[in-house]
């Protein structure tokens, strides 16, 4: 797999993995496109809205436009500092997933991203394959628990992504997915980047907790023990060690 980039006649910057495209289009971002063609399979909304598209080769895909969080998304929502299209969020969290999966990491398959400069900012979208018969762990944890075995196989996943250096800047109960075999995935890298170890990796562990703690807060029915969080730190701790 190699990423291909290429700039428009708009001044749009593309790229695309060419072991699943050839090329790509600007239309390839635009939901109303997919809609118009019934290639619009659903969407999810939030922060950071994502579109379910029905990709080639029978795959679906997920569109995700680059959207702000906090305060400022008030007077600006999807706007970002340009200094140069390799620095683009979107461009790197292409590269960054392309990384992780030659690295045989649970990541979703990298399939094109935009960048549309102007006036010294930007806009960014990112496609990547969906992974299919998953759901965000938060879902399932809403209906029924996982077993031991399952929270220690999370905790060793998790530490193959820390012993790479893989710092997510966004780990929480929705964006790990859980499969039918309780197999686990990592989804939404966007700002998440590779570092040299230090305290982050516990840092990092105790967002997910708190993640975790706070959708237990909002409802009883919610499957999380103490006892789940020990077993994913053992899963993590032996894992570490290897």
């Amino acid at each position: 797999m190699t990423l291909q980039i290429k700039r428009g006649d708009s001044g749009e910057h593309m790229v695309w993995n060419d072991a699943v495209l050839d090329h790509v289009d600007g239309h390839c971002f635009d939901p109303a496109w997919w809609r118009e063609r019934n290639g619009l399979l659903g969407e999810a909304q939030g922060r950071g809205a994502a579109y379910f598209l029905q990709g080639m080769g029978g795959h679906e895909w997920v569109l995700r436009h680059n959207r702000r969080g906090g305060a400022l998304a008030r007077i600006n929502h999807d706007r970002f500092l340009y200094t140069g299209v390799e620095r683009a969020r979107p461009v790197r969290e292409l590269r960054l997933l392309a990384d992780l999966q030659a690295r045989d990491l649970p990541v979703p398959t990298p399939i094109a991203a935009r960048v549309v400069p102007g006036l010294g900012s930007y806009r960014g979208d990112v496609i990547t394959r969906r992974i299919l018969d998953a759901e965000p762990l938060a879902e399932r944890l809403a209906r029924q628990a996982v077993p031991s075995t399952a929270w220690q196989n999370l905790g060793a996943v998790l530490a193959r992504f820390h012993r790479v250096g893989l710092w997510h800047a966004d780990l929480n109960a929705r964006n790990v997915l859980i499969d039918a075999q309780d197999d686990f995935y990592l989804i939404d890298f966007d700002k998440a980047r590779l570092r040299t170890p230090g305290k982050w990796r516990q840092a990092n562990l105790e967002r997910f907790h708190r993640s975790l703690a706070k959708f237990r807060d909002a409802s009883l029915a919610f499957n999380f023990l103490d006892a789940d969080w020990s077993a994913l730190r053992g899963g993590y701790v032996s894992a570490s060690a290897l």
